[in-house]
């Protein structure tokens, strides 16, 4: 299967299970997505995820730039870690809500792995309005090479990239379902639908993205 072709499959899937769903290009495609969808919800607030995908876009610094939208940024580095997580809860009651995927099955279903939660809890519940975004790499088969993607791939590498984490993963590369007090894998979420319907709006970009 060529990849155009997968990715417009993965589209129809999830766009059958409610997600509202669009394929572009490339990242500048995707940040111009967002700002459309941003002008026809109108939110007062936003708040995101830590995605790198999602900062590819370059549209938190934008939000940010512009000054218009009240942006909980729960990753202020300026922030001590306790300030940053208070903002992450306060920011659960945002109008919108951007973050990444950590994988996406060609069933149509959507997968994640998070370390307290802050980045997965709006996607289940909270704010009126979701977008996601995710590189053509995060698609797989089937929901279980969605889970595996996550324990071989998406969190050893993010573990990688968060300087002072020890855990196995770190040094080996490989999940070994440790009891570290660097864990990340400590929190799942997969969807299976989108309701209300239409509430999540996909971005699947033609590009190799993220982790």
């Amino acid at each position: 299967m060529t990849e155009p072709n997968r990715l417009a499959e993965c589209a129809a899937k999830l766009t059958k299970h409610k997600f509202r769903t669009v394929v572009v290009s490339s990242v500048e495609e995707a940040a111009e997505v967002i700002e459309q969808e941003l002008v026809r919800c109108a939110p007062h607030s936003v708040n995101y995820g830590d995605s790198m995908t999602l900062r590819a876009t370059g549209i938190i610094e934008r939000i940010k730039a512009e000054g218009k939208l009240r942006l909980y940024d729960g990753f202020d580095p300026s922030m001590s870690r306790e300030e940053r997580i208070e903002v992450r809860r306060q920011g659960l009651a945002a109008d919108f809500y951007l973050t990444g995927i950590n994988a996406i099955s060609l069933e149509g279903t959507l997968h994640w792995l998070d370390m307290i939660g802050n980045r997965i809890a709006p996607i289940a519940f909270g704010p009126k309005h979701v977008v996601l975004v995710a590189g053509r790499n995060k698609i797989v088969s089937t929901p279980q090479e969605a889970e595996e993607r996550i324990r071989r791939v998406a969190a050893p590498k993010n573990v990688a990239r968060h300087e002072g984490f020890r855990t196995p993963c770190a040094v080996t590369g490989v999940c070994a379902d440790c009891s570290s007090p660097d864990r990340i894998c400590n929190v799942h979420l997969v969807m299976d639908r989108c309701y209300p319907p239409g509430r999540i709006l996909v971005v699947l970009i033609d590009d190799d993205l993220g982790l």
